[in-house]
């Protein structure tokens, strides 16, 4: 079974990046994705496992750029073009959006959770005091 396009928002890339734990991305699923404009929001270089991927549907994209950041709304239209992917999205409104659209979802404690389930890490407790 193939593994899941992953596609992370700026907020994962910020907060991991700051406390040392990006490579937990990579632990948890291998390649991930991201888009043009969220690894311009994050204004550090991308790792190369973290693939950049450009929106098709550009009207889609400007239509979520109503209701959330251009970041978020790149990743949600990248999500929404590829069928059975999931988004890391923290912010709340963005999250709502993209349930709303039958989106799958995590954000980045959730990925911290599942790399404690997947035997990554040992413990979620020295992640979260970061």
């Amino acid at each position: 079974m193939p593994e899941p396009i992953v596609i992370a928002d700026t907020s994962c890339f910020i907060v991991l990046s700051k406390i040392g734990e990006l490579s937990l991305l990579r632990d948890v699923y291998g390649q991930v994705f991201t888009t043009v404009e969220i690894a311009i929001e994050f204004g550090e270089v991308l790792p190369d496992w973290v693939l950049v991927k450009s929106v098709s549907d550009n009207v889609r994209q400007q239509a979520l750029e109503r209701q959330i950041d251009r970041g978020e709304a790149s990743a949600i239209a990248v999500a929404l073009e590829s069928p059975g992917s999931t988004v890391v999205l923290d912010d709340y409104k963005a999250r709502k959006l993209a349930k709303s659209l039958g989106v799958s979802l995590t954000g980045t404690i959730g990925i911290v959770m599942r790399a404690k389930k997947n035997g990554i890490i040992s413990s979620i407790k020295p992640i979260l005091e970061k």
